[in-house]
């Protein structure tokens, strides 16, 4: 499967953004999709699930309440409706895809960076 990511961009802190991954070259029902972010001079960390079969999610401390995930199978997309945003949020966010359900990132996307100004 190929992941597109977009919708990243700067916004003030308090502001709201929604990034957005199209899949493409496989069944993309059949995948749990997730999104990672990877701030400068920290290692990469998970962010949002949505689970392929009943379509539950997982979270973050670090965003729960704030950030928001989503698919559309007819669309073949996830969705990652981030408010609240706050500096510390600043990183290339990634959406990743796997067939596990454990959101270990066995596809990837190429990245789309979230700026986020104090």
């Amino acid at each position: 499967v190929q992941l597109q990511a977009s919708g990243g961009g700067l916004v003030q802190a308090g502001g709201s953004l929604r990034l957005s991954c199209a899949a493409s070259g496989d069944t993309f029902s059949s995948y749990s999709m997730a999104w990672f972010r990877q701030a400068p001079g920290k290692e990469r960390e998970f962010v949002a699930g949505i689970s392929r079969i009943s379509g539950s999610t997982y979270y973050a401390d670090s965003v729960k309440g704030r950030f928001t995930i989503s698919r559309d199978n007819a669309k073949n997309t996830v969705y990652l409706q981030m408010n609240g945003l706050k500096p510390e949020d600043t990183a290339v966010y990634y959406c990743a895809a796997d067939r596990s359900g454990l959101f270990r990132g066995d596809y990837w996307g190429q990245g789309t960076q979230v700026t986020v100004s104090s």
